[in-house]
């Protein structure tokens, strides 16, 4: 899942190499949670629609596992080597990005 990081330049979103890659595995969660919608309307098995809300929540995992990737090797690599506060903002703030997605 890893893209190049020099495909995206400075100031772009780290993920402008592999903007084609999330835009579709959101489009298959989006799906994969209308599904889901349908399945309630349609008074589905609780454990049924469980399975799926569990493939939706994992999809959206991967995207921002992805995106995350993309953020360390582009945003935090590049203020990495401008050091100083800007690093240490990026590091920071990339920090927290980790323990949202550790806490969800």
């Amino acid at each position: 899942m890893t893209t190049d990081p020099s495909t995206a330049s400075p100031g772009s979103p780290g993920y402008s190499g592999s903007k084609q890659q999330i835009v579709t595995r959101l489009r298959r969660a989006e799906g994969q949670v209308r599904g889901i919608q349908r399945m309630v309307e349609d008074d589905v098995y609780c454990i049924d629609v469980l399975t799926q809300v569990s493939a939706a929540t994992k999809a959206l995992e991967t995207v921002a596992l992805q995106l995350l990737e993309d953020h360390l090797a582009h945003c935090v690599a590049e203020a990495a080597r401008e050091g100083g506060a800007v690093a240490d903002a990026k590091i920071a703030e990339a920090s927290a990005a980790i323990a949202r997605l550790v806490r969800s």
